[in-house]
């Protein structure tokens, strides 16, 4: 088995773009542990479907779902607003929708993060059109700071300061998506970006 060959550039560290840690790992899983207890006592008896928002939001959904003792289905969409900015473009796009239908179903949106709202806004309103039995939001985390639409999370994970969050799925430049941790992303990787 041959040495992989350098290539004369050095790879920072994953730590290295993150500023401060806002959430540990220990207090993420507990929290989750938490929120999968809630959603089983308050979906007992009924058919449950999980809609993960993509990319994010995966990592919430495998803990979470796990922590959920009731039979459920999952799907997935992908929704874009932020281009390659930092900030959301106002502008949002169905990347990827459902692969079922959802009619007459309750549905349950596994968010990572809901900042303006203006995202998770347009979801709603999208789904609800579908003709659910039931639609709820569970956010692990929210920015009341920065909200610009109310919009109404059922379940929320933590509320944080209106900071620019990586790890545990979320990402700046979609990278540190794998920190197991909420941290603060580096003020100089945002200049630069």
């Amino acid at each position: 088995m041959s040495e992989p060959r350098s290539t004369g550039t050095v790879q920072p560290s994953l730590e290295a773009g993150v500023d401060e840690i806002l959430i540990e790992e220990d207090a993420l899983q507990r929290r989750i542990g938490e929120l999968g207890a809630q959603i089983t006592e308050d979906y007992r008896g009924r058919d449950l479907l999980l809609v993960c928002v993509l990319k994010g939001a995966v990592f919430f959904l495998s803990d979470l779902m796990r922590r959920i003792d009731l039979p459920v289905e999952v799907d997935f969409m992908a929704i874009s607003s932020y281009g390659a900015g930092v900030d959301s473009s106002g502008v949002v796009r169905i990347l990827k929708d459902l692969d079922v239908p959802i009619e007459d179903r309750n549905v349950l949106i596994v968010e990572d993060i809901v900042d303006s709202g203006l995202t998770l806004s347009y979801l709603l309103r999208a789904l609800e059109s579908r003709g659910p039995a039931s639609l709820e939001v569970c956010a692990l985390l929210t920015k009341p700071e920065r909200r610009e639409n109310e919009v109404e999370c059922r379940y929320i994970g933590f509320e944080i300061p209106n900071r620019f969050v990586i790890g545990y799925g979320l990402d700046f430049a979609e990278r540190y998506r794998n920190l197991p941790y909420i941290g603060v992303v580096r003020e100089e990787l945002i200049a630069e970006a």
